[in-house]
């Protein structure tokens, strides 16, 4: 009996330190509706829905992010507002933070920050967001499957007792406009959790995962884990 014993303790010890070795990706829920046309010599201006960010450089660095990604999709870019055929309209933002607690007796890992430490919850299915059954998309502007999902609500904390947290919530729209009747033809609302609030790491996930399997279905409303830096998303 006291073999047995180690031996599932020692096979539980691999699982841990494999499982929190592991780095998570970066987890968003994406809304949206469009009516968008299919790329055939369009072309697009990216403004910001703040009119306060016109021109700085915060908005060109982001707004950059958002034409790279409507460039990918076979879109043009355009040298003004005047000469596009669409107008690309985007709004961003994270919160103050608030401060959530938890409460485990596994002791295993830490909570994630979109890039960070994972534990059992990969494996198992722990956590307070629950277990997802289904795979989410996974980006780099593809479709590919993943057979795990690190959850939406899931915070992957993992610490003995009670612990506190601080977690951000992001968000990103995106509206694209005909310019020749200010007709909407796009609406993507991206949101995300993290344990972190730095928008030059939150917007362009966030980016993301608003143009994973663009322009998408009408009215869906799907998960996407953008994956780590350097990783490549799985096949399957």
């Amino acid at each position: 009996m006291r073999r047995y014993k180690l031996a599932a303790a020692a096979l539980m010890g691999a699982a841990v330190v494999t499982l929190s070795g592991c780095v998570t990706g970066f987890p968003a829920q994406v809304s949206r509706y469009q009516a968008m046309p299919a790329p055939a010599g369009q072309t697009f201006f990216v403004v910001p829905m703040d009119p306060r960010l016109n021109g700085t450089l915060e908005f060109q660095r982001f707004g950059g992010v958002v034409a790279q990604a409507m460039a990918a999709q076979g879109y043009a870019a355009a040298p003004s507002p005047g000469a596009a055929t669409l107008v690309v309209n985007v709004g961003y933002a994270v919160d103050r933070g608030t401060t959530e607690y938890a409460n485990d007796s596994f002791g295993y890992g830490g909570y994630g920050d979109g890039y960070g430490r994972s534990g059992l919850s990969i494996g198992f299915g722990f956590g307070r967001g629950g277990y997802y059954g289904g795979g989410p998309f996974y980006s780099r502007y593809g479709g590919y499957r993943s057979p795990f999902f690190y959850g939406w609500d899931d915070p992957y904390w993992y610490g003995g007792g009670v612990s506190s947290y601080t977690v951000y919530k992001s968000n990103l729209d995106i509206d694209i406009r005909r310019k020749a009747d200010n007709q909407s033809v796009f609406e993507g609302h991206a949101r995300a959790r993290s344990e972190n609030d730095d928008l030059t790491r939150l917007v362009p996930n966030l980016v993301e995962a608003m143009f994973t399997g663009f322009p998408g279905r009408n009215g869906e409303t799907v998960k996407i884990t953008v994956p780590p830096p350097g990783k490549v998303p799985p096949r399957g």
